[in-house]
């Protein structure tokens, strides 16, 4: 029997990286998959890739910073497969890199409607949800900065300070009541939007793997791996915790 067999996961931000891949291993593990993304291209193209791994999908344009579409794509997981046991809330963005000082309200403004709106709206529909069935299992994508900062990058870092919050919190305040909440918090990983980042700041995707105490970077599968095992009865005894997946970059 595959681990998440009879189970129904939704991921955001689930057209490319970490999201593709967990969509795409969530698929592999037995469950019935829903994934969203702002790019519906992207989207056809990840739907044939789990439906052609044998796994049933639905892939559902949406913006998380819009309350009325996280509404929807609540509403159209449960439509479709008849309820919502698991949730990958993945999708975010990264602030421009530079010092604090330069960036503008806009910046600030953007990133926080994306990374801590858009976290606290899916969170609360998937809860409706979850609270009406009496279980399910909630994680969010945090990061390494999420834990620890890094210089040129501090909008980021307080969004990714701000999913710890909801994470830990949230976790507490549905422990009772069948709902795990924890998060997954990767170390630099090779995806589109870490390409994205390493020409913003002016440096090579070598220069973050060399303070990485494994020596290279992380692949998407291998974040995806890891929250399959979150889902999984496996943790059945973890909630408010971060499992970080970082090379052992936290670690000193």
């Amino acid at each position: 029997m595959k681990i998440l067999e009879h189970k129904v996961v939704l991921v955001t931000g689930g057209t490319s990286g970490i999201g593709k891949a967990t969509a795409l291993a969530m698929g592999a593990a037995g469950a019935k998959v829903v994934f969203s993304g702002r790019r519906e291209e992207e989207g056809e193209d990840t739907a044939n890739l789990i439906r052609q791994s044998g796994a049933e999908c639905l892939f559902v344009r949406s913006d998380v910073a819009s309350e009325t579409d996280v509404q929807t794509l609540i509403q159209k997981t449960v439509a479709t497969y008849g309820r919502l046991d698991l949730a990958f809330n993945n999708a975010g963005i990264v602030s421009p890199a530079k010092p604090l000082h330069e960036h503008s309200l806009e910046h600030f403004d953007n990133l926080i409607a994306i990374n801590v709106r858009g976290l606290f709206l899916c969170m609360k529909y998937e809860i409706q949800q979850m609270l009406t069935q009496g279980a399910g299992v909630i994680i969010n994508n945090s990061s390494t900065n999420g834990l620890v900062g890094f210089a040129g990058i501090s909008l980021y870092v307080a969004s990714k300070h701000a999913v710890m919050g909801l994470t830990r919190a949230a976790a507490l305040d549905y422990a009772k009541q069948g709902i795990r909440i924890n998060a997954v918090n990767p170390g630099s990983t090779a995806t589109e939007g870490m390409d994205r980042f390493v020409n913003e700041m002016g440096i090579a995707t070598s220069d973050l793997a060399s303070i990485v105490p494994m020596g290279r970077m992380g692949q998407p599968e291998e974040i995806a791996a890891a929250v399959v095992f979150l889902c999984s009865d496996a943790a059945s005894y973890i909630t408010g915790q971060s499992l970080v997946v970082d090379g052992g970059y936290t670690a000193g």
